[in-house]
C-alpha cells in the first residue's frame, strides 16, 4: 500500500499553525457574506487562469476573465466572439474545461457525494472535464497505453519518468485504498492533499491533464475534509509564479529517495500565503470577530456598504463628501439611506448636524 515518508519540521508546523488560525476567522468572520460571490469569482478566475497558464496556455489573465463571464455558447469559437477575444482554439477549450473542473468541485461538496469516499471513478470524472475536447475520446477519463516523459520548462530536458502504463492501474487502486483508508485518517488534511497532489502527478495517469488534473484532486481532498476555506482561495498562482521551483519541489521527492518533507513545505508554505491573503481581507472587512458577537450574527450587507466601511477603517471617520468621493456614480439618496442602515444595524454612528456630520465605526 502507497505509504507516504516525510518528517514533521519546524516549518510544518508552523505553517499549519498559520492555516488552523486563519482558517476560523474565515470560517466565522462577521460581514463576510455580502463578499463571498466577489470573494469566490476571484478564486475561480485565479485557479482557471493560473492553472491552465502553468501548461502553457497563452491568454491573458483578463482575456481569460472575460471568458469565465459567458455562459452559454455553442462553440470554444462562439464563447471566444462573445467574449471578444482572440485566441488559439485549444486556449479557449482549456479555460471553458477547467471552469467546468472548477464548478464541478464546487457542486460535488453541496451534495451527497461529500459522504462518499474518494474513487478512481472521482479522478476519471475530473480527468475528463479537464480534458473534453482536447484528446482523442480514447484518451479522456481512460489511463495511457504508452510511455511518457515530462520535459523541464526551461530547457526542455527530460527530468522525469513515470511508471510504465502496465502499472498505473493498481498504483491508482493502491493510492485510493490509502487516502479512502484508516492510515490517512491521522494525516492532517493540507497533508493529505498535498500527498494527493504529488502522487497522482508521480503517476501520471494519463497521456496528458495529469498536472490540472492532480490539482483538482488535491483541492477535492481538502473540501472533503472540510477545509474549502468558503472557496475563496486558489493555490494555482503560487505553482504559477516560479514553474520552475514547483516542478523542482515535485522532482525533490525521487531525488531525497522518495521523502515528501521538502514537497510538503513547498505547498503547506503556499497554501499558508494564499489561506493569509484572505484571512486580511476578511479581516479587513469584518474589522474585528467582536463586530459579530455584538450583533449576535453574520451581517449581510451591499457592496456599496462595505465600500464606506472600508473607507472608516482606513481613515477612522468620514464626511458625507468622503462617501460621496468613494462612490461617485451613486446619487447622494441612496447612499444616505445606506449610512441610515448601518446606523440602524448598529454598525455605524452619526455625530454632529447639516454640514457639519461625520460617521465612524460604532465601538
Amino acid at each position: 500500500m502507497f505509504k507516504p515518508t516525510f518528517s514533521i519540521t519546524n516549518n510544518l508546523l508552523t505553517y499549519i499553525s498559520s492555516i488552523e488560525s486563519a482558517k476560523a476567522i474565515i470560517d466565522h468572520a462577521a460581514l463576510v457574506p455580502a463578499w463571498e460571490a466577489r470573494f469566490r469569482d476571484e478564486a475561480l478566475n485565479r485557479t482557471v487562469h493560473f492553472g491552465t497558464k502553468i501548461e502553457g496556455n497563452d491568454l491573458t489573465e483578463e482575456q481569460a476573465q472575460k471568458l469565465l463571464q459567458i455562459q452559454q455558447f455553442s462553440s470554444s469559437t462562439d464563447a471566444a466572439n462573445k467574449a471578444g477575444i482572440i485566441a488559439r482554439e485549444r486556449d479557449i477549450q482549456e479555460v471553458i474545461n477547467y471552469r467546468s473542473v472548477v464548478q464541478w468541485i464546487d457542486g460535488w461538496e453541496t451534495t451527497a457525494n461529500k459522504k462518499q469516499p474518494l474513487s478512481v471513478e472521482t479522478l476519471k470524472t475530473l480527468h475528463g472535464l479537464t480534458m473534453q475536447r482536447l484528446l482523442e475520446d480514447a484518451y479522456v477519463s481512460n489511463y495511457r497505453d504508452k510511455q511518457v516523459i515530462v520535459k523541464s520548462a526551461t530547457n526542455g530536458d527530460i527530468v522525469f519518468r513515470p511508471p510504465v502504463s502496465v502499472e498505473i492501474p493498481y498504483l491508482i487502486d493502491d493510492f485510493f485504498d490509502w487516502i479512502d483508508g484508516p492510515e490517512s485518517v491521522n494525516v492532517h488534511p493540507v497533508f493529505r492533499a498535498a500527498l494527493t497532489h504529488y502522487q497522482l502527478v508521480y503517476i501520471h495517469p494519463f497521456i496528458e491533464g495529469n498536472g490540472r488534473t492532480a490539482r483538482a484532486m488535491a483541492t477535492l481532498v481538502l473540501y472533503a475534509s472540510g477545509y474549502d476555506f468558503k472557496q475563496f482561495f486558489s493555490l494555482e498562482q503560487y505553482f504559477d509564479s516560479d514553474v520552475e521551483a514547483y516542478y523542482q519541489a515535485l522532482l525533490s521527492v525521487q531525488q531525497h529517495k522518495n521523502d515528501m518533507t521538502y514537497w510538503l513545505e513547498y505547498f503547506c508554505y503556499g497554501l499558508a500565503i494564499e489561506i493569509d491573503k484572505i484571512k486580511q481581507k476578511v479581516l479587513k472587512i469584518s474589522r474585528d470577530l467582536k463586530l459579530k458577537k455584538e450583533l449576535g450574527q453574520q451581517v449581510a450587507l451591499t457592496e456599496r456598504q462595505l465600500i464606506l466601511l472600508e473607507l472608516l477603517q482606513n481613515q477612522g471617520e468620514m464626511s458625507s463628501q468622503d462617501a460621496q468621493d468613494v462612490l461617485p456614480n451613486i446619487s447622494v439618496d441612496t447612499i444616505l439611506r445606506d449610512l441610515k442602515d448601518l446606523i440602524q444595524k448598529g454598525i455605524i454612528e452619526k455625530q454632529g448636524v447639516t454640514k457639519g456630520v461625520t460617521y465612524s465605526l460604532k465601538e
